[in-house]
């Protein structure tokens, strides 16, 4: 559904050539003319990382919420909304308010060369800062030493989750120089939790803590969390706690919500707050079951799923993921970007699968055709064919498996798509 917001928003892209261009000047100048709401912001958590920064704050935010406390969330990219990006103590954003907000950036910034994200940003931090709440959590879009989202004199504290080699064009050409990216984030005395890293990653932040004077609370240092008997088991110098697994899932959710535990204790929150984490969090298109909406409609019997990961570490995680699942006949709808590892994505899968159907990401100029997933389905060692569409495909699946268990997969764009049909 389009609104005012997206006419705003269009007009947003125009103002700079690039998608991409990392400096903090034209942010600075713009919040300044909106008279700095970067400082007057509740308690702020900044979240960087490669992996699982999103699974983080999704946990994070649950763990305030069950204390009886409100949060702010700001995230990128979105899925199906743009409105998804601005929580507001707790509830997404309006599109009265976003439009109102937007509208004022867009006056400020006077027509002066500024990307999309810096001023969406701006619009996100202006409207948190008149909305009271108990905590602001940041997601960092890209980096995090000149990402728009680093604009936070001294916030409440950092977060790190694990760092891997990713945007070298950016970011740097190691996972050191990647790190000392992240790094960024961290501010003069105030205390930084650190998901386990690579020796590499972690020697480059460890010292820019230190050299800081920031308190350092580390994975395998300060806490640890383990998986055992399938519940989550967390253990820090305040005492053990025993808490259900993570309601994401996958082993990796045992690392994201130990970080966030971490925090949640530094932060003073009461024990309300660790079971609610691990329970409660929700994360859209991260092995979300779906269970409402036209596809239900259409396979009322089969058990459904959405999932957005693209890349080789991603099939891998969904590959762990099936070995938690009763075991069920298992299928694939499967659409993907040309830019991506479609091999590497798939492999970890083949055990798992039962069959797999390709699609083209509908009005996706970048897809790769539905025959060519296919092929590579093929190649990979799964019975694989070509469907006209998502629908067309959970057709063909139900009809001769009416109880299967269908994931939706491949694409944050293909999943963006799905949400959007089921929101």
């Amino acid at each position: 559904m389009s609104g005012s917001s997206d006419l705003i928003l269009e007009r947003m892209m125009a103002l700079h050539p690039k998608v991409i261009d990392l400096t903090l000047d034209r942010m600075w100048k713009l919040l300044d003319a909106l008279g700095n709401p970067q400082d007057k912001l509740p308690p702020v958590i900044h979240i960087a990382g490669t992996n699982g920064k999103g699974s983080t704050l999704a946990m994070l935010r649950a763990g305030i919420e069950g204390a009886g406390l409100t949060a702010h969330a700001y995230t990128s990219p979105h899925l199906a909304r743009f409105h998804e990006r601005i929580v507001l103590a707790g509830e997404l954003i309006t599109e009265e308010h976003l439009t109102e907000v937007l509208d004022e950036c867009y006056a400020a910034n006077n027509g002066e060369t500024i990307t999309y994200f810096e001023i969406t940003t701006c619009a996100g931090i202006l409207a948190m800062s008149r909305t009271p709440a108990d905590y602001t959590l940041l997601e960092v879009g890209l980096g995090g030493r000149l990402d728009a989202t680093n604009v936070v004199a001294r916030p409440a504290l950092t977060v790190i989750t694990p760092v891997s080699y990713d945007h070298p064009q950016f970011l740097g050409e190691t996972v050191a120089e990647i790190a000392g990216e992240k790094a960024g984030i961290i501010k003069r005395g105030v205390p930084l939790i650190l998901s386990g890293q690579t020796e590499d990653a972690a020697e480059v932040i460890e010292a820019r803590a230190a050299s800081l004077g920031a308190e350092l609370i580390a994975q395998g240092q300060h806490w640890h969390v383990s998986e055992e008997r399938g519940r989550l088991v967390y253990q820090d110098e305040t005492g053990l706690l025993d808490l259900p697994a993570p309601a994401l899932m996958g082993a990796h959710q045992f690392q994201n919500a130990g970080a966030a535990l971490a925090g949640l204790r530094k932060l003073g929150l009461p024990e309300a707050s660790y079971e609610a984490a691990v329970t409660q969090a929700t994360w859209p298109a991260r092995m979300q079951k779906l269970s409402k909406g036209p596809l239900i409609d259409t396979a009322p019997t089969a058990e459904l799923w959405l999932d957005g990961g693209h890349n080789a570490a991603c099939g891998a995680t969904l590959a762990e993921a099936f070995t938690r699942l009763p075991k069920r006949p298992t299928y694939m709808i499967c659409g993907m970007l040309n830019t991506k590892d479609i091999a590497g994505y798939l492999a970890p899968v083949v055990p798992h699968i039962t069959a797999l159907h390709a699609v083209s990401i509908p009005g996706e100029a970048n897809t790769l055709p539905a025959a060519t997933t296919a092929k590579a389905a093929t190649d990979a060692g799964l019975k694989a064919k070509a469907a006209e569409s998502v629908a067309a495909a959970l057709r063909q699946i139900t009809a001769e498996e009416p109880n299967a268990r269908v994931l939706i997969c491949g694409s944050l764009y293909l999943a963006g798509h799905i949400l959007r049909e089921h929101s």
